[in-house]
């Protein structure tokens, strides 16, 4: 059975893709961005399976208005794809109070607008799938991105226990936690602090780094469509999924590290039960 979508962020990277994938299988998606006519040559292409909406998920009205506009023209809503954000990029002493709160605002407060916004329709059909689209650095942390990880790491906290919470109204709920891609996340959409240089070393060291990435590191946004189109297909989808080779590589290490310090201060742990 074709599904109807509401996917946020629409306009480029992710959403743009996962918009064109579902609607070229036959799903219809209302598919927002802050200006919609970025969506134009999407709506030529596939006519009335994309409908363009104008969302900014900072504004919590409409983002609530938007809910009511998609489920309306489209009937039901069955896929939520919370995917609109962005990346700050600056170490912890670099960024400003301001730019880590707007960070917070778009990438996490955004979700819980979006979310709390679609759930009585959801929970009304008795039906549906959120998927947040988090990040490898929703799992782990690397250095000149702490801004970015608070905002990923929220979503985190905030998927899981929504995940039970809705489960007894017939509600999925994914995040989805993708590695390096070809978007334009650490480009255009990008914002970055003023740097001190202090950290000039810090930042040259990771601009090495990534100079020796193997380009098959480097995922394609389409075929990350196609990986989500198979997640929200499934019969019992994942509360977590990781999307390309490198997370795969670098969260077993992450957990093991952390299972290994828990484990060594075990007894002070249980000292400090008293």
């Amino acid at each position: 059975m074709s599904k109807n979508w509401l996917i946020t962020g629409a306009g480029r990277g992710f959403g743009r893709e996962f918009t064109r994938a579902a609607a070229q299988r036959g799903d219809r998606v209302a598919a927002t961005a802050r200006d919609p006519k970025v969506l134009a040559d999407l709506v030529d292409e596939f006519g009335d399976h994309v409908v363009p909406l104008s969302l900014d998920v900072t504004d919590r009205e409409q983002a609530f208005a938007v809910v009511e506009q998609a489920t309306a023209a489209l009937g039901r809503i069955d896929v939520v794809v919370n995917n609109a954000g962005y990346g700050l990029f600056g170490t912890i002493e670099e960024i400003t109070p301001e730019q880590l709160r707007e960070q917070l605002e778009v990438n996490l407060f955004g979700v819980l607008h979006v979310t709390q916004a679609v759930l009585p329709v959801l929970r009304e059909q008795g039906s549906g799938h959120i998927v947040q689209i988090s990040s490898v650095g929703g799992v782990a942390a690397f250095p000149n991105l702490g801004g970015y990880h608070a905002s990923k790491w929220g979503v985190e906290a905030l998927s899981e226990s929504l995940a039970q919470e809705v489960a007894q109204f017939g509600i999925k709920v994914t995040l989805v936690e993708p590695g390096p891609f070809g978007t334009e996340w650490a480009g255009p959409s990008a914002v970055h602090a003023a740097p001190l240089p202090q950290y000039d070393p810090l930042r040259a060291a990771s601009a090495e780094q990534s100079k020796h990435m193997p380009p098959s590191m480097v995922g394609s946004p389409a075929a990350a469509a196609a990986a989500l189109l198979t997640v929200v297909d499934s019969e019992q989808p994942p509360l977590r999924v990781l999307f390309g080779t490198l997370p795969t590589k670098i969260v077993p290490g992450v957990y093991q590290a952390r299972l290994a310090a828990w484990d060594e201060w075990k007894s002070i742990a249980i000292a400090a039960n008293g």
